[in-house]
């Protein structure tokens, strides 16, 4: 069992569209505050809470400690307790709707989501769409909701806006397309990425074709794309060159495609993930386990929890079982809502 990247991100969209920052203009954030939230950064969560305990003590913006604490709970996976600051940060309202109100609903909404409260996800959004009925994000994750609530008209109507309010935004054309996959609409996500080909033309770069061909199965016509947008396209398109590789079975080409970027560039979290993926692929092991290693070394890592998990199955595959078992004990105790992992954990405790 290994987690891959980007395959199911419909219920990642807080990670996606909004990334962890600082109010900017707002004017009221307090020295401890902020501090917080560059812990949050960090990925030290329960640091960041201690420091907005400290914040609160000292009189700083209650509204921006709760939203603080919010997110920090969501980097825990404490969804209901996340749930509750966002919700105390929200009726701390003056009574006039703030870019801040809408930075808190999406928030709120992503918590629901995570819990798997997914009507009351799709209640949040509705309020944000009422009051802001052009927020192409909003339509693009009330579908994702949707599609949980096996509602697939709506959702297909929520996803049909965003792409005519933003028709050259072929990040959330492809993150659409996967979520249909998931929900076992492929054919009907397909359909979405030949309109987009269609009507392309000249505005369409190799990068964004190759992705595109790579998605609806056409792996030859990918790889020939993002060999012409690999120099240009940088990380993403060695990263979706090598896949289309190992789609067609060369795992040792897609190897090459991962080391050459490895060796050239700044390291990379998903290349390193990859990478480690294509080793398990070819039998290597041990090559796979330094690849996952080196990239849990790099800092900011937005994947840690991927290579995690993926050290271990490494482990697992070389026949390693306590050192496994030990890592997976810890693994839970950081991400103790990945049913996956718990099953895995029952299996490694009788070898």
């Amino acid at each position: 069992m290994l987690f891959g990247i980007h395959w199911k991100k419909y219920i990642y969209a807080l990670g996606c569209l909004f990334t962890v920052m600082l109010l900017a203009g707002c004017g009221q954030t307090g020295e401890k505050t902020r501090n917080a939230m560059e812990l949050i950064q960090a990925f030290d969560y329960q640091g960041a809470l201690t420091e907005l305990d400290a914040a609160e003590e000292e009189g700083e913006n209650i509204r921006l400690i709760n939203r603080a604490r919010g997110i920090a709970c969501m980097g825990l996976t404490q969804y209901e307790q996340a749930i509750e600051y966002f919700k105390a940060a929200l009726s701390e309202s003056n009574g006039l709707v703030e870019n801040v109100d809408f930075d808190l609903n999406y928030y709120l909404a992503a918590a629901y989501t995570k819990s798997g409260q997914y009507s009351l996800a799709e209640e949040t959004y509705d309020a944000i769409l009422a009051l802001r009925e052009n927020e192409v994000d909003a339509y693009f994750l009330r579908g994702n909701v949707r599609m949980h609530l096996m509602n697939y008209q709506e959702a297909k109507g929520d996803f049909d806006l965003a792409l005519s309010m933003a028709p050259g935004d072929y990040d959330m054309l492809i993150e659409i397309y996967e979520v249909l996959e998931h929900f076992g609409y492929i054919s009907e996500g397909q359909a979405y990425l030949r309109t987009a080909l269609d009507a392309g033309g000249k505005n369409m770069n190799n990068y964004v074709m190759g992705r595109i061909y790579y998605y609806l199965g056409e792996y030859e016509k990918a790889y020939l794309a993002l060999e012409q947008a690999k120099e240009k396209g940088g990380e993403a398109s060695y990263l979706y060159l090598g896949r289309a590789y190992e789609a067609t079975g060369d795992y040792n080409y897609a190897a090459n495609v991962y080391n050459s970027y490895l060796s050239s560039y700044d390291g990379s979290a998903e290349l390193y993930n990859q990478l480690g993926l294509c080793e398990i692929a070819r039998g290597d092991y041990r090559k796979a386990l330094e690849a996952f290693q080196a990239g849990m070394q790099l800092e900011d890592n937005p994947i840690l929890q991927t290579l995690s998990f993926n050290e271990i199955t490494a482990y697992e595959y070389l026949g390693e079982y306590e050192i496994a078992a030990a890592l997976l004990n810890n693994y839970l105790n950081n991400y103790p809502d990945d049913e996956q992992a718990r099953r895995e954990y029952d299996f490694l405790s009788t070898r």
